[in-house]
């Protein structure tokens, strides 16, 4: 009987090329979702699932937010994380929460596909040299512009502190804070505080 599995990725060529693969030799047949609530929706009225496969970055996700849901409906059915930006410790987060693997996007493609049944046979699978941190990435493109002061507070925005708390913590003038919130906003299009947190949160910043 072939694998029930749900693709749930906001890029179609990510899901076209795994879902192509896994279907080709008749082992699986997927379905796809573009975003966390198509996935929670999928999972809820065509579910169970031999495995569900979350991009850690597609909207509605907030982080590790969206792993901890889907675990939460999934009934006890294993659940991954794929992603193209995660780093090591996003990895061994998402596996202490219970996701049955994290798969990097940098993985070949039929290396990947043999992953998914992997996991969806019940084994949980982290690659070895990613999670040895040989592969970590040195920054993602969202951290390229940051100075390291202003990720310092960018961590801040987005364990919800107030200026104070920021300037306190780095002991720095409440002042400093403000205009590096200010430059922050600036450099990410963000359009306050609470949405740099969340773009931070969504391009898998910690």
């Amino acid at each position: 009987m072939a694998l029930r599995i749900l693709i749930a990725d906001d890029h179609d060529m990510v899901r076209d090329t795994l879902a192509m693969f896994l279907e080709t030799d008749g082992t699986a047949q997927t379905l796809m979702a573009k975003n966390l609530d198509e996935a929670l929706k999928s999972m809820r009225t065509n579910g169970p699932f031999d495995l569900v496969l979350l991009d850690y970055t597609m909207p509605g996700m907030k982080g590790l937010e969206g792993l901890k849901e889907a675990l939460l409906i999934s009934g006890g059915h294993p659940v991954g994380i794929i992603s193209g930006t995660g780093t090591r410790l996003i990895a061994e987060q998402a596996l202490e929460m219970g996701a049955m693997g994290f798969l990097p996007k940098t993985m070949p493609a039929k290396s990947l596909v043999n992953a998914i049944k992997f996991m969806a046979a019940g084994e949980v699978y982290a690659p070895v040299g990613f999670m040895s941190g040989k592969e970590d990435p040195p920054e993602t493109d969202f951290e390229k512009t940051l100075s390291e002061r202003e990720k310092q507070v960018l961590r801040g925005l987005m364990g919800a502190k107030s200026n104070k708390e920021i300037a306190r913590d780095l002991e720095l003038q409440e002042v400093t804070i403000k205009l590096h919130v200010k430059t922050l906003c600036r450099k990410l299009s963000a359009k306050n505080r609470t949405d740099a947190a969340i773009m931070a949160r969504d391009a898998g910043f910690v």
